[in-house]
């Protein structure tokens, strides 16, 4: 009996220790991912509209998020991560966003957002407090072969641009939204 619960504790033990190692790396690759997609949809930003890049690397920071929203009916809702960067100590803070939806529509699409902050309290304010904001009127077909349907950068608040990005999918939808910006807690 004493072999067996010897036996049962060092087994735990083990799976204990290489569950933490296994965790370590799997948050460095969890971020590397997140670094990864940002690069991707800074490009594809780029691409579609090349003065975007002078934005983004000339003010004070920005932010990049890759989401996933769906739409039936009269609800809908969406959920996505990515990471803001300040320009001046090229620091990161990982994130992720949710949102919720009322208003009809219907489809699912794969979509990025980009924020370009003016100032570094703008930065530091949907950093370090989250945000939120809402309302939106969509209409998007395209495939990821074709390239995206983006929209100009708009104003959203004192200091802060947005670029949407909208990757693959189809949704047509006139919805009432909020979005809730977040530090993502597992990714510090």
């Amino acid at each position: 009996m004493k072999r067996i619960l010897w036996g049962l504790t060092l087994a735990f033990l083990i799976f204990v220790q290489i569950n933490s190692v296994a965790n370590a790396a799997t948050v460095e690759e969890k971020k590397q991912s997140v670094r990864n997609a940002v690069e991707a949809t800074l490009e594809m930003l780029y691409t579609h509209q090349p003065q975007a890049k002078e934005a983004v690397e000339s003010h004070a920071g920005y932010a990049v998020f890759n989401n996933i929203g769906t739409k039936i009916f009269v609800t809908g809702g969406g959920k996505g991560k990515g990471m803001a960067v300040n320009n001046r100590d090229k620091s990161e803070t990982f994130m992720k966003m949710v949102e919720l939806q009322v208003g009809l529509g219907f489809g699912i699409k794969e979509f990025s957002v980009i924020f370009v902050f003016e100032t570094e309290d703008a930065l530091n304010t949907f950093v370090n407090q989250g945000w939120e904001f809402g309302g939106q009127a969509t209409l998007a077909a395209t495939d990821s072969v074709s390239g995206g349907a983006l929209a100009g950068a708009v104003s959203v608040s004192d200091g802060v641009w947005m670029y949407q990005i909208t990757k693959k999918g189809l949704a047509a939808e006139i919805t009432a939204k909020g979005t809730r910006y977040y530090k993502d807690g597992d990714l510090k």
